[in-house]
């Protein structure tokens, strides 16, 4: 949100610098982002002078220039060679001395210098109004009054003074702050001053019925006032309106949108003129829109209405989707001369639903959305309608209509004075604190001892009970005045064993160490996603039909990922994520906690020299086995992965339950996803890992000094054997000297007999205490190659 710092004052009355106000806005919750100087002429009209021509005379080498001396109230006049018609002795001119940088109005900045023109000096620039950013006449050099002072600044002379433009990072809870009089309530609260009020007592209405409103949904429009405004002539804002909005980076458009656009800023309350001479049977309905009815926005874009969205209509068409968005043939245009003017109070859930429906986000709907002020919609009417005649005359010809059946009241509780110091967790004096909620608008009655009750305005909306009024009051009191003690105490609780946020880190970075990238993915996702509809948590009001359930795995989370980058030309997926998994039985709802891989595409990028090497599933194996291996978790049995989600793959049981399953994702399940290629995933039930590893205890053994030895053997096995039973036999052969056990080749062909396969394997022997010998490691190798024949029939080649 942004807020001009002259607007600002025509309400407040200080003397603090923008600098100095933007720290204040910050200590009480508004917190400025950005605090930018705003010039009405680019340029600021700086360096320039006013000057007075004492001499013209003919440049001797052109004919269209002129020599001239000119006194800008230095010791020295100074020499200025000039082209403009309308030059001559006796002018009092604009001068750019030299150094002066000038800011046209079309074109590049560019630099005064002494230069020579023709063969003749020039100290300087006599400008035209094109040449400084004033306007765009290139007729001549501005001709100022005779009274303007000589060697006084030319933007003293026009009174030309510079904004500033705070950006302020507004809450969703501060509504009532949405505004250059909510800023305004808050600064004066701050100072314990007032705030200047506009008076709109000059406001009168006409005898005239004008358009007859009838509103058809008093709940999604609890107030709707307007009134008709005809004689009127639609043209360019004076300027003065125009800059308003242009330092708060509103475009003008013309006079009587910019007033709803002021007022909109002003006073924080929207509003929209409809031409009255649009509106057909010369009546206006405040209704829902029936299923499906089409309306063409200002955008010029079709939009299908929901039965949910409330619309302002004639007698035959919608006109403009309320509190959000205008329709294009109802608006105001150059010939335009009566309009109806809108001010209105809408339900903040309605205009929010329908506002995140179609997608739009506008000025109007961030403030409806939010809550306005109930009590605004006819003073905000009054103030506009003496704004549209000030600037687009006209006259007001109708009674007003102010259609508020239930006014809002006020929020009436009870605060005590200890509740307020025990929260805030200082003494404050009660007077102080009652001095506080009074500045802040808030009334004050029944008044004991300990306890007062507050009625709070209805605009402030999020200040409905007593931890709301203490908040207010902290804020006004400053965070910065709240003494803290020297000595915090606190009981903390050892920490849980494994630390889930330390062990988390430490596998994130080894597998960002191996070339894997976290992301991150949106929890909602869609029906078609879930694996089992049953159990399946939907969302009761979802932003769209893509966006309805919350996931019950990781897979099309990470699948939507690659599919989004496929698309953008970067087919190479190698990620990771941290998320849960969500679920609902009779007992309520449940989380999983889990974690993801994810490989597509090549290893590595596109290289030269690198070659296509395509990930498979032994790599995502691999870095399934690493991470086991960095857990020390060990009792793990492999079985072959059941389930919808892959062509196939293992899954990694401890005890009865799964702990890591990782396989080849089904082609099924990648178009569902819109996937091309192979892809691989693997994912972890991190609940139970934390579990399986909280007794873990990790052990450190130094590096052996002594050698370590490779021994290969090549086996002839049945097609039903598989490595992991190779392995498990060696291990049980072996239980000390051999510390690695590999496979490096797999042959399947018609050079074997039928239902058999060639295993390469690699054993690693070493001794920790001592150097191996050849007698020691062939003795090792033969009960190898006899117990691998004793249990699984293999035969060595």
């Amino acid at each position: 949100m942004n807020i001009s710092y002259n607007w600002l004052k025509n309400y407040i009355n200080t003397d603090k610098s923008p600098e100095e106000l933007s720290l204040i806005l910050t200590d009480i919750g508004l917190e400025v982002e950005l605090l930018e100087t705003v010039q009405q002429i680019p340029g600021g009209l700086d360096g320039l002078v006013v000057g007075e021509v004492k001499t013209c005379e003919q440049h001797p080498n052109a004919d269209k220039l002129k020599i001239t001396t000119v006194d800008v109230g230095q010791p020295e006049l100074l020499h200025i060679v000039c082209g403009a018609p309308n030059v001559r002795a006796g002018l009092k001119v604009i001068v750019a001395t030299v150094g002066t940088t000038c800011h046209p109005t079309v074109g590049e900045p560019f630099k005064i210098t002494k230069s020579k023109i023709r063969g003749e000096v020039s100290e300087g620039m006599l400008c035209g109004e094109d040449e400084i950013g004033l306007g765009s006449s290139h007729a001549g050099i501005v001709e100022l009054a005779e009274s303007a002072t000589i060697g006084s600044l030319v933007k003293d002379y026009f009174d030309i003074q510079d904004d500033y433009k705070f950006e302020i990072g507004l809450t969703p809870n501060r509504a009532d702050a949405a505004s250059h009089l909510g800023v305004a309530r808050d600064l004066a609260a701050y100072f314990r001053t007032t705030y200047t009020s506009s008076d709109v007592s000059a406001f009168k209405e006409g005898s005239a019925d004008g358009i007859i409103v009838e509103v058809a949904d008093s709940e999604s429009a609890p107030r709707y006032s307007g009134v008709t405004i005809s004689g009127l002539t639609v043209k360019e804002s004076p300027d003065w309106l125009k800059e308003r909005l242009n330092t708060i980076g509103v475009r003008p458009i013309n006079n009587i949108v910019d007033v709803t656009n002021y007022i909109l800023h002003d006073l924080g309350q929207p509003l929209h003129a409809f031409d009255a001479d649009k509106i057909s049977g010369h009546k206006i309905i405040v209704r829902k829109a029936t299923e499906g009815e089409l309306f063409t926005t200002l955008d010029a874009v079709e939009r299908k209405l929901s039965a949910e969205d409330l619309v302002i209509a004639d007698a035959e068409k919608p006109m403009c989707i309320a509190g959000v968005f205008g329709g294009e043939h109802s608006g105001v245009s150059e010939t335009t001369t009566q309009i109806f003017l809108e001010s209105a109070y809408f339900n903040a859930v309605s205009v929010r639903k329908t506002s995140k429906r179609h997608g739009l986000k506008t000025d109007s709907s961030f403030r409806f959305e939010r809550g306005t002020d109930p009590n605004m919609p006819l003073y905000a009417l009054q103030k506009a309608a003496l704004l549209i005649q000030e600037v687009a005359g006209g006259e007001v010809y109708s009674t007003v209509t102010d259609h508020y059946p239930t006014p809002v009241s006020p929020f009436i509780f009870e605060v005590s004075y200890t509740r307020v110091q025990k929260l805030i967790g200082q003494a404050i004096p009660a007077e102080e604190i009652r001095a506080i909620i009074t500045a802040l608008g808030i009334g004050v009655t029944d008044v004991s001892e300990d306890l007062i009750t507050v009625s709070v305005p209805a605009y402030k909306v999020d200040v409905t009970r007593e931890v709301d009024v203490i908040e207010e009051v902290l804020r006004i009191y400053g965070y910065n005045n709240i003494t803290l003690k020297s000595q915090i105490k606190s009981s903390l609780n050892t920490t849980e064993k494994p630390d889930k946020e330390v062990l988390l880190n430490q596998i994130a970075d080894m597998l960002i160490g191996n070339g894997y990238r976290e992301i991150l993915n949106n929890s909602l996702t869609k029906l078609a996603f879930v694996e089992d509809e049953q159990t399946a948590v939907r969302i009761v009001n979802p932003l769209s039909s893509d966006l309805d359930t919350m996931r019950q795995n990781l897979l099309f989370s990470s699948l939507t990922s690659v599919s989004y980058n496929q698309k953008r030309k970067s087919p190479h997926a190698k990620y990771f994520e941290y998320g849960k998994s969500y679920f609902k039985s009779e007992n309520g709802y449940t989380e999983k906690q889990n974690l993801a891989l994810t490989l597509a595409g090549n290893q590595v990028d596109e290289h030269w020299i690198a070659g296509d090497k395509k990930s498979n599933f032994y790599h995502i194996k691999g870095a399934v086995d690493q991470i086991v291996r960095r857990l020390n978790i060990s009792g793990l049995q492999l079985v072959d992965a059941e389930g919808p989600y892959f062509d196939y793959g293992l899954t990694y049981m401890k005890g009865q339950k799964e702990l890591v399953t990782v396989g080849a994702v089904s082609s099924e399940n990648l178009r569902k996803a819109d996937v091309d290629g192979p892809v691989y995933f693997a994912t972890f039930d991190w609940d139970l890992v934390i579990k399986v590893i909280r007794k873990n205890s990790i052990k450190y053994q130094e590096i052996s000094k002594f050698p370590a030895v490779r021994r290969d053997l090549a086996l002839l096995v049945d097609e039903a054997v598989s490595f992991e039973q190779l392995q498990t036999v060696a291990n049980k052969t072996e239980r000390k000297l051999l510390k690695e056990v590999n496979i490096f080749d797999v042959y399947k062909g018609d050079k074997l007999p039928e239902g058999k396969k060639s295993y390469a394997l690699s054993f690693v022997l070493q001794d920790e205490e001592k150097t191996l010998n050849d007698k020691q490691i062939d003795s090792i190798i033969k009960k190898l190659m006899l117990n691998f024949e004793k249990e699984t029939g293999a035969t060595i080649r």
